[in-house]
């Protein structure tokens, strides 16, 4: 792969992905797949400020291993140094990015009900660090290829002729191949058009169908906005992307407002697993019922993480005709997948989505309809046939898509 397109994504990603500030400090987490752009992007940072910049290395086979042989309480607990750690990302607040690479298949095998157990528990002891950083930091997830992920995109290629594909399937997505810092801008320009629109609906409630059997009706919360692309820090105001790609227009709903029942229309890739073929049921907006034709115990125990994990956090708008689905690629990667479809999320709603968020607590927040939980998963919905509908305030009703686009 040319360097300079390389070292043109690690400037995007350190520039206007996380938007580093002179004297912020930067974590990257990575695994072991692309250490020379690892390289690059801790360049990156440093010529946009940062202080200190930190890579925390992980090796998805290596967590395959503790779950095969650490016991549970082992796997729980966190350390004291671990919880010092974390508090100190509380104090100090520095940017973070995550590089995604994993094997999509990487966990498959390892004991389901002690892998549900573990992540519950060490939920319970990050969400209220979690809690005290929210929407005060820069953060960006971006995607290197590694050879295990390569090959189950392109099977039928060498093992470095399918990472070479899928380096230029991500830099493409990530718009690297233009003037990449300009033609971001002229894209959340673009998305943010849209959320106009739809925020000037005032849209009381979504309402979704597909041949596929999907019938879901979301209610939304009257605070709420519909946003996307690039958003800015609580306390400081810095604009940064956490997301490279993204074609997503989101908002989120209103927790015990949804029924009906949906169904996924891509695999999802969960903790280095997939689930195929899989639906949910709502009723009072909660699940009641969920199935899928692989990996269903799975689909289960994400669901079970905790009770805010049975609730919808997020509706998110994305036309059939995304470059992402226009690749004809199926990347096994939410980051990207998600940016192919329609999606909704299971989990943790956003609460800076509401208006003059910060004027309020998180328990105002969370009472105004945001969902609360400790999780946040993303699957897609979106189909060629998918239409969705507004029912708005006044009673109006305005087709929002029309067989999987925009209807306006």
């Amino acid at each position: 792969m040319n360097k300079n397109r390389l070292k043109n994504y690690a400037k995007l990603i350190a520039k206007s992905g996380v938007n580093v500030q002179k004297g912020q400090d930067v974590i990257i987490s990575c695994e072991l797949d692309q250490p020379e752009f690892i390289k690059m992007l801790v360049d990156e940072c440093y010529k946009a400020g940062a202080r200190l910049v930190r890579v925390e290395w992980s090796y998805q086979d290596l967590a395959k291993l503790h779950y095969k042989h650490a016991k549970e309480s082992v796997l729980e607990k966190f350390e004291k140094w671990e919880i010092e750690k974390l508090n100190h990302q509380v104090e100090t607040l520095p940017c973070r990015i995550y590089i995604l690479s994993e094997d999509p298949d990487g966990l498959s095998g390892i004991n389901l009900k002690k892998f549900a157990k573990v992540n519950s528990a060490r939920a319970k002891t990050i969400k209220p660090i979690r809690q005290k950083m929210e929407n005060k930091y820069q953060w960006c997830i971006a995607a290197v290829p590694s050879v295990k992920w390569a090959k189950k995109l392109f099977p039928d290629k060498r093992a470095s002729v399918a990472v070479e594909m899928l380096w230029e399937a991500i830099l493409k997505a990530s718009r690297v191949d233009e003037d990449p810092i300009k033609a971001w801008e002229n894209h959340n320009n673009n998305l943010s058009h849209r959320c106009d629109y739809l925020n000037s609906l005032k849209i009381k409630e979504l309402c979704y169908s597909a041949s596929n059997g999907t019938n879901l009706r979301v209610g939304l919360i009257p605070e709420a906005q519909f946003c996307a692309g690039g958003e800015r820090t609580q306390s400081t105001g810095y604009y940064f992307n956490p997301n490279i790609p993204t074609e997503e227009t989101f908002t989120s709903p209103k927790k015990g407002d949804a029924d009906g029942i949906v169904y996924s229309s891509m695999p999802l890739s969960y903790q280095g697993q997939l689930i195929e073929n899989f639906y949910f049921e709502f009723e009072g907006g909660k699940i009641v019922k969920a199935g899928a034709e692989k990996n269903e115990e799975l689909l289960k125990e994400m669901i079970s993480i905790d009770e805010g994990a049975k609730y919808l956090g997020e509706c998110a708008l994305v036309p059939y005709s995304s470059p992402i689905r226009e690749s004809g690629i199926l990347f096994y990667n939410t980051l990207f997948d998600e940016n192919a479809a329609c999606h909704l999320a299971i989990g943790r709603g956003f609460t800076n989505l509401i208006s003059d968020y910060e004027k309020y607590t998180d328990e105002q927040l969370h009472e105004m309809g945001i969902n609360d939980s400790a999780t946040h998963v993303d699957f897609m919905i979106g189909t060629k046939d998918l239409s969705i509908k507004a029912k708005c305030e006044d009673g109006r009703i305005v087709d929002i898509f029309k067989d999987g686009e925009w209807a306006f």
